[in-house]
């Protein structure tokens, strides 16, 4: 029997190797079959948690079909870099190794004859992975897929079933956003309108803590400052090298932003404000100094934090309804944070005496210098507090609404001006009122126009505001002439 067994073994390697090669005909007739098992393996292998990112993709048609057996390269944090086919049936998602940004390129060549790339479109796009969420990143092909002022790759961030939009707009977190599509064709639901309603009350209070440094600039100098917005984004910008790259404690981070922002705005009065106004520069060439400082600010931004968006917090927000509003956890907490400050700047200008004295350089400067009170350091205590609540504004923007990119100072700063004048100028309870109702008509005029237009809903209440009542809701008229 011993002496049988290598007879044995040897025949049935040859029966085996009979079979492979039977079989080989049959196999490699059916390459497509196997790219699409392995795409759809590798498209459910990836589940988001708290360890984990995820990247999915997808190629859609003019008709928002998928195209499969499309060929896409993920490449990005550490060098790591993989290969994924699409299916006809679910976005391809793999998992990345680290929280990062990852580019997915297309390969044209893989594309049907049929639904080709059109041209002058990018055959990659960036996304953002991050823990507890999926990134998306979707190609459009094909004749009619996009006019030439339409992007044909976009990239959205999934985290746990909601999708984020622009990352200055609001819901980037992904939760409570509306829904796609032409919002004049959707019905209308009082659950809609209470969502809504809840995130402008979010969209005000965030926008108020940041306004009420601009109002109070104007009040106590006269001065439109156009680089307020800047701060904002300032305090967005350093909390995300502190927090997010810098890796320190959210409070610790907050902490030093606010301090360095403070420091900011002291050195602002100190260096250029201050002396401008003790050589009588009139308010106009002062307003264009600030558009000159704007610029300066939104590029020193960039270079900090460079020309896409960003993400303070690494890990995706978690959603928290309360009194049947949801929003992330993080959006709460910021409100809290943000009606606490607000509550604070009222009691500390009517409770205190440098903020009646603050007040009292706001109504009549002369008079108030004339009474013991030394303007100069007045304003410099106003310089230094606007700094810091725009600073702690932004920072809580970023967090609140997910992503941010050097550009988000310019793109509120007409919102904050719209509150400030609907509330009253140089008023700072004004601005709150104002920021308040700035935020409602935002949110809600999302639910009966495209979201790219509800910010001109705002601006035409400045408009409106402008011809029936200059003064705003709590200004005071001023007689001319």
């Amino acid at each position: 029997m011993t002496a049988d067994r290598p007879p044995i073994a040897s025949v049935a390697r040859r029966i085996l190797a009979a079979l492979a090669i039977a079989a080989a005909p049959v196999l490699l007739s059916a390459p497509a079959a196997t790219a699409s098992a392995d795409a759809q393996s590798v498209a459910t292998d990836c589940q988001p948690d708290d360890t984990t990112a995820c990247v999915a993709v997808m190629v859609l048609d003019a008709e928002n079909e998928r195209i499969p057996d499309v060929d896409l390269t993920v490449a990005g944090a550490g060098g790591f870099s993989e290969t994924v086919t699409t299916t006809a049936d679910a976005p391809v998602s793999i998992a990345v190794p680290e929280v990062g940004r990852y580019t997915v390129t297309i390969d044209p060549a893989t594309l049907p004859a049929d639904t080709p790339l059109p041209e002058g479109a990018p055959t990659e796009v960036e996304v953002t992975a991050q823990t507890g969420g999926t990134a998306r990143a979707a190609f459009r092909v094909g004749a009619g897929a996009a006019a030439p002022s339409t992007p044909t790759a976009t990239a959205t961030q999934d985290a746990g079933g909601g999708t984020a939009g622009d990352p200055a707009a609001p819901d980037a977190e992904g939760v409570g956003a509306a829904p796609e599509g032409d919002a004049s064709k959707r019905a209308l639901t009082w659950g809609q309108v209470w969502q809504q309603f809840g995130s402008g009350i979010r969209f005000g209070l965030l926008l108020a803590l940041a306004s009420i440094g601009l109002n109070l600039i104007f009040g106590t100098t006269g001065l439109s400052n156009f680089a307020h917005g800047e701060q904002f984004a300032l305090g967005a910008a350093l909390g995300f090298i502190f927090i997010n790259q810098m890796g320190m404690p959210i409070v610790a981070g907050a902490l030093v932003t606010i301090a360095l922002c403070a420091l900011t705005g002291l050195a602002q009065d100190a260096g250029i404000w201050r002396p401008l106004r003790r050589r009588g520069t009139p308010i106009m060439q002062l307003m264009i100094v600030t558009i000159g400082l704007s610029i300066a600010l939104q590029y020193l931004i960039q270079l900090l934090i460079g020309g896409g968006s960003e993400r303070i917090l690494q890990t995706n927000p978690r959603p928290l309804t309360l009194l049947g509003v949801t929003l992330s956890t993080a959006s709460w907490l910021s409100m809290v944070v943000a009606l606490v400050c607000i509550i604070g700047i009222a009691w500390f200008l009517t409770r205190t005496r440098i903020g009646q004295a603050t007040r009292a350089v706001s109504d009549n400067p002369a008079l108030a210098a004339a009474t013991g009170i030394d303007p100069d350091k007045i304003v410099r205590i106003v310089w230094i507090m606007a700094t810091s609540f725009a600073a702690l504004a932004g920072l809580m923007w970023g967090i609140s609404y997910g992503a941010f990119n050097w550009q988000l100072g310019v793109q509120l700063l007409l919102l904050m001006f719209a509150a400030v004048t609907l509330g009253g100028l140089g008023t700072a309870f004004g601005a709150l009122v104002g920021s308040i109702l700035i935020g409602l008509v935002v949110e809600l005029s999302n639910l009966v126009i495209q979201s790219d237009l509800r910010y001109a809903s705002a601006l035409v209440i400045l408009i409106l505001v402008l011809l029936f009542r200059p003064q705003g809701i709590l200004g005071r008229r001023e007689r001319i002439g």
